[in-house]
């Protein structure tokens, strides 16, 4: 028979397993949206984005992205927060990330694709890249290092879906770059 001190501890250890596994409670989990952030919602994906990000209407933001947010500095553009759903023909997060990655500007450096854990999904890709800022289009100025994050992958329609993050070196933290990305839920 088992005495109340070995239940107690028994159940304690249970207790701390818990809260190891569910991560203590706190912090933030993939789908979640930090307090005070706003959220691009588009048919296929949803991401936050920071206080001090402006949400752009339709008119203007590029015709390709269903959702945009951008942060604004000095009259330029520093960071910018894209959305794009259909953007080509995949039948798997590789495919589409195959695809993403020929998108990103001519003389970047990709630094690495890995699998990504994202809300909705068991199969997405994270590529991490950065690049040379050129001053034009009313973005960084020329010359300065951009920090770029592609999520990639196929929505439950089986559309491809990109979530693009781009940001002059410095302009926003790792910490929030690292929220925007557990942000993203897929739909």
């Amino acid at each position: 028979m088992s005495s109340p001190l070995m239940i107690r501890r028994t159940c304690v250890a249970a207790g701390l397993l818990a809260l190891v596994v569910t991560g203590c409670g706190s912090g933030s989990s993939s789908g979640a949206v930090p307090e005070g952030w706003g959220t691009l919602t588009t048919k296929g994906v949803s991401v936050a984005y920071p206080e001090g990000f402006e949400e752009q209407g339709a008119g203007e933001r590029s015709k390709h992205n269903a959702a945009a947010a951008e942060l604004r500095e000095g009259g330029r553009r520093i960071a910018l927060i894209t959305v794009q759903l259909g953007f080509t023909e995949a039948n798997s997060a590789e495919q589409a990330a195959i695809a993403a990655e020929a998108g990103i500007q001519m003389g970047a450096k990709v630094e690495g694709t890995e699998d990504v854990e994202l809300t909705g999904t068991d199969d997405a890709r994270r590529i991490d890249f950065t690049f040379e800022a050129t001053g034009e289009g009313g973005g960084p100025a020329k010359g300065a290092e951009v920090e770029g994050v592609i999520l990639t992958g196929l929505d439950s329609s089986q559309e491809t879906f990109a979530v693009r993050i781009d940001a002059q070196e410095g302009k926003v933290s790792g910490a929030d770059l690292e929220r925007i990305v557990e942000s993203v839920e897929v739909r």
